[in-house]
């Protein structure tokens, strides 16, 4: 990786919708050495895929909460299982395995405080191995959504 994969990595991240062609100017290569750099970035797994940002808010997601969990085991089957069933719960945006306590972090988004206390009771609650959960809201995106440093 140099600095001109850096910049078209910075370029995508800001705008992924760019044409080969209005990248290679962007960037300062000709098209082909630019195409031939996208297409190695693509397959080493440094750009994973390409996405639209959807605005929560402007689709009616707009409750947006942090679920703090606590294992009470943490066996290998136990954790398989339970990350496993977070991958099921398309509420789930976000899911860190943390070192320490809590054990995990996620990141929940529902169209407001019903449906979350729905998916906290039916499902988050009874996840494989859970002894805690602990909920926070968020107030307001501080930094959201920010492109890799370069």
């Amino acid at each position: 990786m140099d600095d001109m994969d850096r910049q078209i990595l910075a370029e995508l991240q800001n705008d992924g919708r760019l044409t080969v062609t209005e990248l290679a100017a962007r960037v300062g290569l000709s098209l082909s050495p630019c195409h031939r750099r996208l297409r190695e970035l693509e397959r080493s797994g440094a750009i994973r895929g390409y996405r639209a940002v959807v605005d929560s808010d402007a689709v009616g997601l707009t409750f947006d909460a942090l679920v703090f969990v606590t294992m009470r085991q943490e066996d290998r089957t136990t954790i398989s299982a339970f990350e496993q069933a977070l991958t099921e719960l398309p509420q789930v945006v976000q899911a860190q395995r943390l070192f320490g306590d809590p054990d995990y972090l996620l990141r929940v988004i529902t169209a407001d405080l019903p449906a979350f206390q729905r998916l906290y009771d039916e499902n988050l609650a009874t996840l494989p191995g859970v002894q805690r959960l602990s909920s926070t809201l968020v107030m307001k995106h501080v930094v959201h959504e920010r492109p890799l440093p370069a």
